[in-house]
């Protein structure tokens, strides 16, 4: 089989990094790699929404074929905060700490502390578009724990574990994150109709 190659919209070298692992037999490149440095709009409402425009915006504007994902952590107690808004919840200029700090603090002493990350990523190939959700159920802890990682990953226990995301390696997060969850509906797909 050829290696399909697909742009994966993103400028997250972390994010790159575990879809890569995920999918040896495809050629993944990044937005870099196409030369496309521009800031690609997230203004959906929705994850779903943001994975269609950003996929969309690479397919119109280079003729490629693109997935693209968004992601967002939905803490049960917060009325599903800060979902579609993760990446930005301490405001525009926040960093993964800050966010972290704002989502404690919201939190506090509270003791129902159920959340899921949920990835849905939209594929655009051979002019058709195709969308894939994943979903990891978990915990927010008190406190920080582990190195790995990025975005809220020290302070979330999926289901069944005591460690946070930040304290697995690579490949133990990818066989049951979110983010793994979609990509392998992706690599199904792609295997069956490429």
């Amino acid at each position: 089989m050829n290696k399909l190659k697909l742009v994966f919209a993103t400028n997250n070298e972390h994010k790159l990094k575990e879809v890569k692992a995920m999918l040896p037999n495809i050629n993944i490149v990044s937005l870099a790699d196409i030369n496309c440095f521009e800031e690609i709009p997230e203004t959906a409402d929705t994850l779903q929404g943001n994975a269609i425009l950003k996929a969309n915006y690479i397919t119109q504007k280079y003729g490629l074929a693109c997935f693209a994902d968004d992601t967002g952590l939905e803490v049960e107690s917060l009325n599903n905060e800060p979902g579609v808004y993760s990446a930005r919840y301490a405001g525009e200029e926040s960093n993964a700490e800050k966010n972290m700090q704002k989502l404690l603090k919201k939190l506090g002493a509270n003791q129902h502390r159920k959340a899921q990350f949920r990835t849905v990523i939209s594929l655009n190939v051979n002019d058709k578009q195709f969308l894939f959700e994943g979903v990891c159920k978990g915990r927010i802890l008190t406190r920080k724990q582990g190195k790995n990682g990025f975005g809220y990953d020290p302070i979330f226990s999926p289901d069944g574990f005591n460690s946070s995301f930040a304290e697995m390696s690579l490949e133990e997060k990818a066989a049951i994150s979110h983010r793994g969850k979609a990509i392998k509906k992706l690599v199904t797909f792609l295997r069956k109709n490429n």
